[in-house]
């Protein structure tokens, strides 16, 4: 379905949330799309998030995977949307994300840094299927030349292996799924969703054997949830039989926007838990210092004694013996 096939939403000054006056609402059963403008594309990232990239590309805010801890739900109460309710049904979505995209790569003041793609909605999710953004995104950057992260839940990234793999011919690219944990019930409970963490393991594999370096961003681990040795060893130790060019572990955060849904479904379903929340968040979105470094040291050793990422060689090099094997 083209995203111009689907019904628009009558549109009333009571019903409209406080997004730009110039959206356009839609309805799919029971999502909306408000269709915006982009008034930029590329994000800075803030370090605090620890994903080690600086930028980022949004063409969708909210996700349909409504994930109780997703830090991006913060966002959608600045647009005048319920970060609780509407997150997983209220999705934005910046039409002329690949043209404007294509013009702020070509700007002198762009340095050409990484960028990462779906943080403030998983850009595979079910909103691309309609609008097919993507393609265009992925080929404004490989035009530039520019490196780039897709971070996805979705197997619909598995449409793009091909022009991924293009991508990838010009400069440093890399899918990563994220798997926090292996747990299907607490899954359904805290990513109502999102894949299964085996389809989400099988997406990586394929990915590799399609020529697209796939990582993994273990996260987020749930302190007291998902955190101790059993759990922590069966995640590494499936992510590296999938193939996983990399592994990036990272704790839980609980920015204001989270904390309060995450807080609340935590107390109704392990209240034990709570004081010890209290506890490692009380000093802000990050959990305890000694304690992050604990599980994030645990999961490195665990990725290093399972191989994870030990036969990859940097982007560089890999590239600089391709051209030297091609002048032969």
């Amino acid at each position: 379905m083209r995203f111009d096939a689907l019904p628009l939403v009558e549109d009333t000054a009571a019903a409209r949330p406080r997004i730009e006056r110039r959206a356009v609402r839609r309805a799919s059963g029971d999502t909306t799309f408000y269709e915006v403008p982009a008034r930029t594309i590329i994000d800075r990232v803030p370090e605090s998030i620890g994903l080690g990239i600086g930028w980022a590309v949004s063409p969708y805010r909210g996700c349909a995977h409504a994930c109780l801890y997703c830090a991006a739900r913060r966002a959608h109460r600045y647009l005048g949307l319920d970060g609780e309710r509407d997150f997983g049904t209220a999705i934005v979505v910046k039409t002329d994300a690949a043209r404007r995209l294509r013009a702020e790569l070509a700007s002198p003041r762009w340095a050409g840094e990484p960028v990462g793609i779906g943080l403030s909605g998983d850009c595979y999710q079910e909103a691309e299927q309609v609008y097919r953004l993507m393609p265009g995104i992925i080929a404004a950057l490989r035009d530039a030349g520019n490196p780039f992260r897709v971070m996805t839940k979705s197997a619909l990234v598995l449409r793009d292996a091909e022009l991924l793999a293009e991508a990838a011919e010009v400069a440093e690219v890399e899918a990563r799924v994220s798997i926090g944990f292996v747990d299907d019930r607490l899954r359904r409970a805290v990513e109502p969703g999102a894949p299964s963490a085996q389809k989400r393991l099988e997406l990586c594999a394929e990915l590799g054997e399609r020529g697209v370096p796939c990582g993994v961003l273990m996260g987020p681990i749930l302190p007291c949830l998902t955190d101790s040795e059993d759990q922590l060893r069966a995640v590494v130790r499936r992510v590296a039989e999938a193939g996983a060019a990399g592994i990036t572990p990272m704790v839980l955060q609980l920015p204001a926007g989270a904390r309060e849904w995450y807080m609340r479904w935590l107390a109704e379903e392990h209240p034990r838990l709570v004081p010890r929340y209290e506890e490692l968040y009380g000093a802000g979105p990050l959990a305890a210092g000694d304690y992050r470094q604990r599980v994030v040291g645990r999961v490195t050793e665990l990725a290093r004694l399972y191989g994870i990422g030990a036969r990859r060689e940097p982007w560089r090099a890999r590239r600089s013996a391709d051209r030297q094997l091609a002048l032969l």
